[in-house]
């Protein structure tokens, strides 16, 4: 990748965009980023009966956060007039033609075809003398020259089609607006896009688009199709119904920019190396167009947490402070920063995403709920009787009592009890855990207990055993 690469991103403001979108985007940032070329946002909104409100704002926050930046920026109904006049030349030409007919009969002819058992082509019904094309009040269709298609894609290799695959599609509906396939053709042309990076759903539209190039006399861009994100399962495309969220509700839920891209960018390519995340700088040196792989990816939110956890665990606990500002639990806007610093330090290490926070620590500015229920299932805990379990508690309570509660002093005094109880440090530690957190997970031991303090730790511990009681 010498030579600049000019590359689009072409969303539709019809809703949130899907992490399957951002890739593709990605791929086509990183491919012109490191080659000195040109990103161009390009908002694809021609289809006003799908579009949702907001929906161009929703796509420039999403790229905005996830720090993909542009070059140049257009809006499709905005160039109206442009599509119109390219429409006339083929009209010209005699390469483009009104569709007389109207969505009722054009449903006939495909159950006809239903009927016959043979694929619907609208070109076996072209008019032979079609009316005039009157812009926004009849639909504008090519006139397909079928033939055979051969092409090269990037990452497929040549590929080739016959002219069953080609038809008569609409170019202008009859709202004035452009369809996607010739929309985007045109403006390819004009804003001399170099590479498309598009998902593989569009192989089986390529041939249409090729008879357009020709008859538009226009060269085609390189197309680069990329490998399908695959379900958790692996055997189908991922959908929406796969827990799979939009790139705006991971950024919601606390995942970093940088920790989206390293994951997304491994989703169909890799740099040939062990090399498990990468930064974006990392990114924009390595990337390749001919390490994207062919063979579907398989979606793994295990792997994009764990991702998202290393990202973090390489954060400086200052600028991590900073980052998860609005992600405390309610409880602990009277506490001081200092105070929730030492939280979050205790948590730096096992935090997944931002999101998860109030529920790992909201037994820190709060008095938690006694739940028993957390011992009777405990897999150690449940086969001690609640005798040991009080004797165990109270032990606990009166060595604790005379420890200076210091992380590490508070360790040398479970040691000892370990010790002196003869007991496992999974029923020790759990018992007393447990009772000063009543959560299902917490922080090293120590570390939790001195950040609580000796005043809420010995009191909390005095509740479990009148409890227990």
């Amino acid at each position: 990748m010498n030579k600049p690469i000019i590359t689009r991103f072409p969303p539709s403001p019809t809703g949130y965009m899907h992490i399957g979108n951002v890739r593709s985007c990605l791929y086509g940032w990183l491919a012109a980023r490191q080659t000195g070329g040109k990103i161009i946002l390009r908002i694809e909104d021609t289809d006003k009966v799908r579009e949702v409100p907001d929906g161009v704002e929703i796509i420039k926050k999403t790229f905005t956060d996830l720090g993909l930046d542009w070059d140049e920026e257009y809006l499709q109904s905005e160039r109206l007039a442009i599509y119109r006049e390219w429409a006339e030349k083929l009209v010209a030409k005699g390469l483009a033609y009104a569709d007389p007919y109207s969505p009722e009969e054009v449903q006939s002819f495909r159950e006809l075809a239903q009927k016959e058992k043979r694929p619907f082509l609208y070109r076996n019904h072209r008019p032979e003398n079609p009316p005039t094309w009157e812009y926004k009040n009849q639909p504008l269709r090519l006139k397909s020259s079928p033939s055979r298609k051969e092409w090269h894609d990037e990452v497929r290799g040549d590929l080739s089609s016959g002219p069953e695959s080609q038809d008569d599609f609409i170019l202008i509906k009859s709202d004035g607006y452009p369809t996607y396939n010739f929309a985007h053709i045109i403006d390819d042309y004009l804003m001399e896009i170099t590479h498309i990076f598009r998902a593989d759903e569009f192989i089986s539209s390529t041939p249409n688009y090729l008879n357009l190039y020709e008859a538009l006399e226009i060269t085609p861009p390189k197309i680069v199709t990329l490998p399908p994100i695959m379900a958790p399962s692996g055997n189908k495309k991922l959908g929406k119904r796969d827990g799979a969220k939009s790139a705006l509700e991971y950024i919601e839920e606390g995942y970093l920019p940088d920790a989206l891209l390293s994951f997304l960018a491994m989703l169909g390519w890799n740099d040939g190396t062990e090399q498990e995340v990468y930064t974006r700088k990392e990114l924009i040196e390595k990337f390749s167009i001919d390490r994207i792989g062919k063979s579907g990816a398989r979606y793994d939110e295990v792997r994009l947490n764990w991702t998202n956890g290393h990202f973090i665990r390489e954060m400086p606990l200052d600028e991590l402070y900073k980052n998860v500002a609005g992600y405390w639990p309610q409880s602990a806007q009277a506490s001081s920063d200092s105070y929730k610093k030492s939280v979050l330090s205790l948590i730096h290490e096992r935090l997944k995403y931002f999101s998860e926070i109030p529920e790992l620590t909201e037994f820190f500015f709060s008095e938690p709920a006694v739940n028993l229920e957390l011992i009777e299932t405990n897999k150690q805990l449940k086969k001690i009787a609640k005798p040991e379990l009080l004797k165990l508690l109270e032990t606990a309570y009166d060595a604790l009592e005379a420890t200076e509660f210091e992380a590490e002093a508070i360790q040398k005094t479970l040691n000892k009890l370990l010790e002196e109880t003869g007991q496992k440090p999974a029923v020790l530690f759990s018992i007393i855990r447990i009772a000063t957190t009543w959560a299902p997970f917490s922080p090293q031991l120590n570390d939790t207990l001195a950040v609580l303090g000796k005043e809420v730790s010995l009191a909390r511990i005095k509740q479990a055993i009148n409890a227990l009681g």
